[in-house]
């Protein structure tokens, strides 16, 4: 999981036991990066510079870059990022 993803996780609300459990889960969180910021960028004005959606695309770029797909509860928040190859889990 990206680093900026899990603070948007963070952000919740969550509590601290749901936070804890989530540490256990994910064990692994990736700092972005210069690159992950290219890909973002060129993410976000290919996708239309929507107002709002620069973090999604930022996790998006993280998960492209390690070859990984999103989890997601908010599934509509990436359709749009699909055609620069984003893989989407959701329970929607």
């Amino acid at each position: 999981m990206s680093t900026v993803a899990w603070t948007e996780f963070l952000c919740g609300p969550v509590g601290r036991e749901a936070s804890d459990l989530a540490k256990r889960v994910v064990g692994r969180r990736v700092g972005f990066s210069e690159e992950h910021a290219e890909v973002a960028a060129e993410l976000f004005n290919e996708s239309g510079r929507r107002k709002g959606t620069l973090i999604d695309c930022m996790i998006a770029a993280a998960a492209l870059a390690d070859n990984a797909a999103i989890a997601t509860s908010n599934a509509t928040d990436f359709r749009r990022l699909r055609p620069g190859g984003v893989r989407v889990l959701s329970s929607d």
